[in-house]
């Protein structure tokens, strides 16, 4: 673990950094995707489960692996890999599914994402976190919190309630309508 210092309160700049405060410690939970680290505020981390087979659901985009039970919640999990359009790979003893808290316009959501591996947790200041750059229009960073410089790597925060938007997620009383009529 690192820990980079801590103030009482930051509040979001100009740059989409969201407030961080004392409170959550400007703490995140980093995993990796091949060589690249990504990290997401730890408040939003319900838990860290290994990978389990999910019930598919029918006409539902490729990177919506499917949906676990998870204590009577019906989870919708999504590949990173996929949704990043990242070389496909097998799912192997480190793949693991980070739980986690998403909030959108109707509330909140439990999601659940399959990275390659978790890879540790981080104490960061929002003067540390730069600003995604700007790629024009080939390619879209809204979903990119900031990035840091950890340990001489690149460190990319995400904004999950932005990546995990609710358009290509079927609700999830429509998804348990579904699979129950395919049993």
């Amino acid at each position: 673990m690192s820990a980079v210092g801590q103030t009482d309160s930051i509040s979001g700049g100009g740059n989409g950094v969201p407030p961080v405060t004392k409170a959550n410690n400007n703490q995140f939970l980093t995993f990796l995707m091949g060589e690249q680290e990504y990290g997401v505020d730890i408040l939003r981390v319900q838990e860290i489960r290994g990978w389990e087979q999910t019930t598919e659901i029918p006409n539902s985009p490729v990177h919506i692996k499917g949906v676990i039970n998870l204590r009577g919640t019906i989870v919708p999990i999504v590949d990173l890999r996929e949704k990043f359009a990242l070389e496909s790979l097998e799912y192997g003893p480190l793949t693991v599914v980070i739980v986690l808290k998403v909030l959108h316009e109707n509330g909140e959501r439990i999601m659940g994402i399959v990275v390659d591996a978790v890879s540790d947790v981080y104490q960061i200041q929002e003067d540390e976190i730069k600003s995604p750059p700007q790629l024009g229009d080939g390619g879209s960073t809204d979903f990119i919190v900031g990035l840091a410089d950890i340990s001489n790597k690149m460190v990319i925060f995400l904004d999950i309630d932005g990546l995990l938007c609710t358009e290509d997620i079927p609700e999830m009383g429509d998804a348990v309508s579904q699979v129950n009529d395919h049993s």
